[in-house]
């Protein structure tokens, strides 16, 4: 690992103009590629103390030996050198986009002397036109075989054609009439590329002159009583237009533009591009990539774009581009896009009406992408079984940790505390083992609290069965189906969803059952660190690790499991609220009520003038919701209609509540996730 300090240029050294800058590591490989408007200010950032720094930036700049930097005229020029560096260097700590797919193009070779239109994957090839792209291969070749009938360009290969010109037969395209035949000279080459020009116009979104050219002459043909010429433009323009139903009309038809949306968390984002052209989608794609630099979604969009129009001139670059978040500066950006394209590009968030109704769409399968792309990568055997040894490795545990529970705590502002615990058995799900709890010992927010007493009432449980079937030793005590006891089988890893106090707690209650050969861990959201118990530090695992990835899952999964109970809990707590016997008490009012006063517990200590302050709620209405909340008080307060009140008396020979106990669990064969 290496100092930073060792390689800081002075401050002196480092001009105050726009510039690009590549961090080098000891064997002299460039590992990062940047840009900033004033490289001294941007290096600065690199070089303060290293406690200040992002995880991952810290770990770059202590991976890296030497920087140096190149300087620009403008921010547009660094930004066009950035991409350049990146695409030849390819830097392991810069976000890389990677196709989910090989996405095939429509491509018409406009550079041959008899152009062809074909399928075709890779690399994008000068003096050919590109439509797309397209999701499938197949889906390229039903809308050229419709097409055909109407501009009967070329489709065979150099072969083919070559061979037919030599024979002087045309293919069997060229007899059935999906052809014209330029081969054996049916058409001349200049009337060819016409008809290939018009297919491009076509595929390029100018339909509607087309369409009405066509409709035109076949009424002309149709008055002139040439009925069999004025059929087949009928058929036609039915072909045409069961080609352009095939692209989704969304937009309005002078609408030339590319939709792009991210969806991301702390790891991983995918992107995805929706290419509209005269209003139809006409093409889709989408990537997704590690973050292995602290990248916010302005950069992410940037990186994006630079990927997408790098090698693009011309109209392959829109007149419009919509994107979530703008990059910081957007001028250098939105200038490069026009000196890309030749005219003005317009780069935007989409803020109403149909534009933002397709981003919306856009970003819901984005979000599809990254949820795959997690799946797939869940279910790989051999990526699991290496992020169980990451994870071994790194809590130094003596193997792999084959059962995994993560416990976490849910509430809203102290009321319907609930917890949960997910299992994850040899790197997957195991739904049927996950348990909920309500938390009864006291009343309140306490995180920490909470985490010890439901580590303490699961372990107690999981003892409770080993003492009582007197199996201290060996396998866990099974049901009548083989299956392990309800709590009977323990964990080599419990994991809480939090930090030091957390995993503390969690510790805590395992010494105090007598409990010490389960490995304990937290995990923290906010820079993804791995907490032990009696550890200053955390333990930072690679951001490449599959260890990582997978107690990330683990504890993702718990955050959701917990937070769908507690919405399930507090949502019946509402239907059955106080208020509902409350005469002429609606529920935007309840709604009102619960909002200003923040609980029903808080609702109730109010007094009549207070709850007044409800617009919509006269004195009458207070008075009636005071009296019904009253009714329904555990200590059964009295009301004092005179100054409006509400006086909470103390019984004789009261007590303060006691902690409830634990409720104990049902028989094992309870439905997965019961409470508890």
């Amino acid at each position: 690992m290496a100092d930073p300090s060792s390689y800081r240029p002075r401050p002196g050294d480092i001009p105050d103009s726009p510039g690009v800058y590549r961090f080098r590591d000891e064997h002299r490989r460039v590992i990062y590629v940047g840009k900033a408007k004033s490289l001294r200010q941007r290096l600065a950032n690199y070089f303060q103390d290293l406690a200040n720094l992002h995880p991952r930036t810290r770990t770059m700049v202590t991976t890296a030996a030497s920087v140096e930097w190149t300087v620009v005229s403008t921010e547009v020029e660094a930004l066009q050198l950035e991409y350049t560096w990146i695409k030849e260097f390819d830097p392991r700590f810069n976000v890389k986009y990677r196709d989910d797919k090989s996405y095939p193009y429509l491509a018409v070779t406009m550079n041959e002397d008899f152009p062809r239109v074909q399928v075709m994957r890779g690399h994008k090839r000068k003096g050919v036109r590109y439509f797309g792209p397209y999701g499938h291969a197949w889906a390229i070749r039903d809308t050229v075989d419709l097409l055909l009938r109407v501009f009967p360009v070329r489709t065979c290969s150099a072969g083919v054609f070559k061979n037919a010109a030599r024979t002087g037969r045309p293919c069997l395209l060229g007899y059935i009439g999906k052809c014209s035949a330029p081969c054996v000279g049916r058409v001349t080459p200049e009337e060819h590329r016409d008809l290939a020009e018009e297919f491009c116009d076509f595929m390029a979104g100018r339909t509607g002159t087309y369409l009405r050219r066509l409709e035109k002459r076949m009424t002309e043909a149709a008055e002139e009583m040439e009925y069999e010429r004025a059929a087949r433009l009928r058929d036609d323009i039915e072909a045409l237009q069961k080609a352009m139903e095939k692209s989704a009309v969304v937009l309005t038809d002078a609408t030339d533009a590319d939709l792009i949306a991210v969806a991301e968390d702390e790891l991983e984002a995918a992107v995805q591009i929706f290419h509209v052209r005269g209003g139809r989608v006409r093409g889709q794609r989408g990537w997704v990539t590690d973050k292995v630099e602290d990248v916010t979604t302005a950069a992410l969009v940037e990186h994006a774009l630079q990927q997408l129009y790098g090698e693009e001139t011309g109209d392959s670059v829109p007149k419009e581009v919509l994107v979530p978040a703008l990059p910081d500066p957007i001028e250098p950006v939105q200038d490069w896009l026009t000196d890309r394209r030749g005219s003005n590009v317009s780069l935007r968030i989409p803020q109403r009406g149909d534009k933002k109704a397709l981003m919306e769409t856009v970003q819901r399968n984005a979000q599809q992408a990254l949820a795959l792309h997690k799946t797939k990568r869940a279910s790989d055997l051999t990526t699991r079984s290496r992020a169980l040894e990451e994870i071994a490795d790194a809590l130094d545990l003596d193997s792999a940790p084959l059962r995994i529970e993560c416990y976490d705590i849910s509430h809203l502002q102290g009321e319907d505390v609930v917890a949960s615990m997910v299992v994850f058995e040899d790197g997957l799900q195991r739904k049927s083992e996950y348990r909920r709890f309500q938390i009864k010992g006291f009343e309140g927010q306490d995180d920490v609290r909470s985490m010890h007493e439901v580590i303490n009432r699961r372990f107690r449980r999981y003892l409770a069965e080993k003492e009582r079937t007197g199996e201290w030793d060996g396998d866990a005590p099974l049901d009548d189906d083989g299956r392990p006891k309800r709590f009977a089988y323990p964990p080599q890893l419990v994991v809480v969803d939090g930090g030091r106090p957390q995993v503390a707690a969690a510790k805590k209650a395992l010494d105090g059952l007598g409990i010490d050969d389960i490995a304990v861990c937290g995990l923290a959201k906010r820079l993804e660190e791995v907490w032990l118990p009696d550890e200053e530090d955390p333990v930072v695992l690679p951001r490449t690790s599959e260890g990582l990835y997978l107690l990330q899952r683990v504890r993702d999964e718990a955050h959701r499991f917990a937070i769908t109970y507690q919405r399930t809990k507090r949502a019946k707590r509402l239907r059955s609220s106080p208020l509902d016997d409350v005469p002429g008490l609606g529920e935007t009012r309840k709604q009102a009520l619960i909002k200003h006063f923040g609980s029903v517990k808080k609702l109730r200590s109010a007094t009549i003038d207070q709850i007044q302050e409800i617009p919509g709620i006269g004195r009458k209405t207070a008075e009636t919701i005071a009296v019904a909340l009253a009714r329904t008080a555990p200590a059964a307060p009295a009301v004092n209609t005179a100054t409006g009140e509400i006086i909470e008396e103390e019984e004789p020979g009261a007590t303060p509540d006691s902690p409830g106990e634990p409720v104990t669990a049902g028989p094992p064969d309870e439905r997965r996730g019961q409470e508890t």
